[in-house]
């Protein structure tokens, strides 16, 4: 095995594999596994391109992949080793969904690396099952006569207990949609920070440098960037004129409607995106606390805060349930809880996610928002506003949370969205509970749920 640098020489499948044998066996996430793997080797832009592609596909497809390995595997995929099983998902995957790769190259890499982790046995069966599949690629196909729930699990590969939820909360058609959306590509978007530049500026200096860039429909402060690779690596970045966003949630800060001079309370503030945001739209003029229950996340805010030039951000460490014995009741203009919850709107970034989730642990984390959201309602002034966030489309963490609050809180009620808040959102997005729930499809962003409610005593 050759080595340069200290490195370990793989190829691009060859990584793949291993990080998807290790994400199988170790439950660890894939994007750190990924990253750390790409670190170590030695491999082209083009190849690590690929074994991200492998990676992030391959996991994302799972289901389906099986359902069709199954019928060429004679004792079961179940019964392989993990690497191997590893191995025939990525070769199938590049089969079905990568037209870019002739399949005699998947074969043949295929076959090369099971020789060279497993003995011939293993390679004969390997090359047998994917010259199989080649020879019956058309027929594989979901059978279109299956229930609907079952269909779209394997069809758009998501298990089959989340499709029967959702097709339940939003319908057969809108579940299709959600589950197709999870398996596109998410776009890279930006947030600019308007204390230093406008929008229209930074998109003319992006498409002058060579960029394919457009206006978010989503957020006035967004920028959709169509090519240009990593924007975290361009002095823009660098400089604290952009930050990577989703676009719902830029939406955020704008329904939290800061204004300078005003003290904003941010509950579970990690990374700190949204904090930033309220930082720039109150024109870094006022007192932003941001509490996070992690301390090794505290540097996170308080780095970007810098990075973006915001001195009114204060970055603190807590329980959020503990805030009420820290600040006085009634004591911010706004308060933000962007609650920690299932996750299930940003699949499509950490598909992960669809596999290691249970239909228990929104049931689970919902009784932690209840006890967040009674905990932030006593620290805002009368007047003031209390925004509830979460990146998931799970009814009972989102509009279930809403009204179960307001029928035990006579001094709050429903503040209607800004007057300035967008058109398109308002027409795609669904109302939900007095809040607003964004599916990924409507935008091609982050599932997103956001209610804002006004202290009224």
């Amino acid at each position: 095995m050759s080595r340069r640098g200290g490195t370990k020489k793989v190829t691009a499948r060859e990584l793949a594999m291993d990080v998807l044998t290790q994400v199988e066996q170790e439950g660890a996430y894939s994007n750190l596994l990924l990253n750390s793997a790409l670190n170590k080797a030695v491999l082209e832009k083009g190849d690590a391109g690929l074994a991200t592609e492998l990676v992030y596909g391959t996991i994302a497809r799972m289901n389906t992949l099986d359902y069709f390995l199954d019928r060429f595997v004679k004792k079961g995929l179940a019964k392989l080793q993990p690497w191997v099983r590893s191995l025939l998902r990525l070769s199938l995957y590049q089969i079905l969904y990568l037209d870019r790769i002739p399949e005699h190259a998947v074969v043949s890499e295929a076959v090369n690396l099971s020789k060279k982790r497993g003995h011939q046995g293993i390679s004969g069966m390997v090359n047998g099952v994917l010259r199989s599949v080649l020879r019956e690629r058309s027929q594989l196909l979901v059978p279109d006569d299956l229930p609907p729930a079952e269909r779209i699990s394997l069809q758009h590969s998501h298990p089959l207990w989340m499709v029967k939820r959702w097709v339940k909360q939003y319908g057969e058609e809108a579940t299709e949609d959600i589950c197709a959306a999870n398996n596109a590509p998410p776009p890279v978007s930006v947030r600019v920070n308007t204390t230093m530049i406008s929008r229209d500026q930074m998109l003319n200096e992006m498409m002058e440098a060579g960029h394919t860039a457009v206006p978010s429909e989503v957020s006035p402060y967004g920028i959709v960037v169509q090519s240009g690779g990593n924007m975290a690596y361009t002095e823009w970045y660098r400089e604290g004129m952009i930050s990577i966003q989703d676009e719902s949630s830029m939406l955020v800060a704008e329904m939290v409607e800061p204004h300078p001079g005003m003290t904003v309370l941010d509950c579970c503030a990690a990374p700190g995106g949204k904090t930033s945001h309220i930082g720039e739209l109150m024109k870094d003029e006022g007192r932003i606390i941001a509490n996070d229950l992690h301390s090794h996340k505290q540097k996170l805010i308080a780095d970007q805060a810098e990075r973006l030039g915001l001195s009114s951000i204060t970055s603190v460490t807590g329980n959020a349930l503990d805030l009420p014995n820290i600040y006085e009741d009634n004591s911010f203009d706004r308060v933000l809880l962007d609650a920690p919850c299932s996750g299930l709107g940003v699949i499509r970034r950490k598909p992960d996610l669809k596999w290691v989730k249970t239909p228990e642990d929104a049931g689970a984390i919902a009784e932690l928002q209840a006890k967040l959201i009674h905990a932030a309602a006593g620290l805002v002034k009368p007047g003031g506003l209390l925004v509830y966030s979460t990146c998931t489309m799970e009814s009972r963490e989102n509009e279930g949370i809403i009204e179960a609050f307001l029928a035990s809180r006579s001094d709050y009620a429903i503040e209607p969205d800004p007057e300035h808040f967008s058109e398109v959102i308002r027409e795609r997005a669904l109302s939900r509970g007095g809040g607003i729930q964004i599916l990924p499809q409507h935008f091609h962003s982050d599932g997103f749920f956001i209610a804002r409610l006004r202290r009224i005593l």
